[in-house]
């Protein structure tokens, strides 16, 4: 299994007449992607890649009912547009590219999808990927380093950083241990999907043994998922690293939602909510497969892929 996207996602790219959308989209086919339809207004009745484009969401659903996932690439400023055109007309996940959309229209974007039931994965997200099953977005580059990197096991990737979402995996899978599904969950202040929206999916999943994230300064999301671990709401092993240390009040480390703000939301304060609360914290990112590896092996002597105190998390090192 994996979580979001499978070999059963059929994808609806929205902006597909762009530059940037129409070389992710021969890059998504050309890993195995079901991409269905385009959308650009004004543009139906074109093609891009022998994927024929129509002016609307409603029209391509029309014409390709099964399509249940879309990928937007339009400017910044008319990404709650399509987001809004997609869920309208009955999309569940919708991935949101571009950065720096702004921050009222994201609010009402991720309200929107509370009422209509749908996922949005962004802005500022390089995609997600299921290995060996489906790969949405622009994760990974190229098809010959995403088929290196990403490859099929236990492992459930969370990342705040788009390039790391990649990087992540690369070390995981030198170590052998391979991904369920990896999510670049996106780099603005506000995203549609924290790792508190998405850990639930990884504990239901039977193939995600473990979540393996990369955190960063700024926001709350790695103290809300250190909540959710502490409450018992997430049982599985979750190993992460926190880059930032060094990281000064005021400067934005890379993207917007990433910025240390009176003092609060820095690396320090996230390692030591994630800790208290039985995660494992890597010092360094490099030793993240390694260290995943050695949970793994721990968990298949069990015989289980629960954890059931604290102390389990010590026996890897």
């Amino acid at each position: 299994m994996a979580i979001l996207i499978d070999e059963k996602t059929r994808v609806v790219i929205q902006g597909i007449t762009g530059r940037q959308a129409m070389m992710n989209t021969s890059y998504m086919l050309e890993y195995g992607t079901k991409i269905l339809a385009g959308v650009t207004p004004s543009k139906g009745g074109e093609k891009v890649s022998g994927i024929p484009v129509y002016n609307t969401v409603k029209e391509a659903k029309e014409h390709h009912p099964e399509i249940n996932a879309t990928a937007i690439y339009v400017p910044n400023r008319l990404a709650k547009e399509a987001a809004f055109e997609a869920m309208d007309a009955g999309i569940y996940l919708v991935l949101v590219i571009p950065e720096r959309v702004p921050q009222q229209d994201m609010l009402e974007v991720i309200e929107y999808a509370r009422e209509r039931g749908s996922i949005v994965i962004g802005p500022n997200s390089p995609g997600l990927v299921s290995p060996g099953k489906a790969l949405l977005g622009m994760i990974g580059a190229r098809v010959n380093l995403a088929r290196e990197f990403f490859k099929e096991g236990p492992a459930g990737v969370l990342s705040r950083s788009g390039g790391n979402t990649t990087t992540l995996c690369y070390y995981l899978t030198k170590a052998g241990v391979g991904q369920s599904t990896a999510i670049g969950g996106g780099g603005d202040a506000f995203i549609g999907s924290t790792w508190a929206d998405l850990l639930p999916y990884f504990e239901k999943d039977e193939q995600t043994k473990m979540v393996v994230a990369f955190g960063e300064i700024g926001t709350t999301i790695e103290e809300e998922a250190a909540e959710m671990i502490k409450d018992g709401r997430f049982t599985k092993p979750f190993i992460t690293y926190i880059s930032g240390k060094y990281a000064k009040e005021g400067m934005r480390f890379g993207h917007a939602g990433a910025i240390i703000t009176g003092g609060k939301r820095t690396s320090f304060s996230k390692i030591e909510a994630l800790r208290d609360a039985g995660a494992i914290v890597v010092d360094h990112f490099g030793e993240i497969g390694l260290v995943a590896r050695k949970v793994l092996e721990n968990l298949n002597k069990k015989g289980g892929n629960a954890i059931e105190k604290k102390g389990d998390f010590e026996m890897v090192y």
